[in-house]
């Protein structure tokens, strides 16, 4: 059995922040046949992890705690979480992402020519989550 990483997020509108998860990024509800209290909060598969999406009152505006961090590749946003992809995966959520609300921080390389080197965008969902979306190059294998 392998661990599963577990995150529960304000979703604002639990109807417009599921679809985009859905048609966007791609996920699949997760115990959809349980109901997951219907209106209240949804389990999405965020890629063999547990993402929570929680109602609430819809943010009107990107988020307060939202800081930027200069870092050596860049000037990152946190909080944020994200996920590691499969070029084809990334590519499509990257196509995906483009043709909808489009990015926060466009797709761009890190640490190029190195074993760690990954190609990574930042989104917002409807309710100004942050989201990380990358592809490495020699993805690491879990401890």
């Amino acid at each position: 059995m392998s661990n599963r990483f577990h995150l529960a997020v304000e979703a604002g509108d639990l109807s417009v922040t599921v679809e985009w998860y859905q048609e966007v990024l791609g996920c699949k509800l997760d115990m959809s046949e349980l109901g997951s209290e219907e209106g209240l909060w949804q389990d999405v598969d965020f890629w063999g992890n547990e993402l929570t999406l929680h109602s609430s009152t819809p943010r009107k505006a990107k988020n307060l705690d939202m800081n930027r961090h200069d870092v050596a590749m860049g000037n990152v946003v946190v909080p944020h979480f994200g996920v590691h992809l499969e070029m084809d995966q990334y590519t499509q959520v990257r196509q995906n992402v483009l043709n909808n609300n489009g990015f926060l921080d466009k797709p761009y390389i890190r640490f190029e020519g190195t074993d760690y080197q990954q190609e990574t965008f930042f989104v917002e969902d409807p309710n100004h989550n942050v989201l990380e979306i990358k592809h490495m190059v020699n993805p690491r294998s879990p401890q």
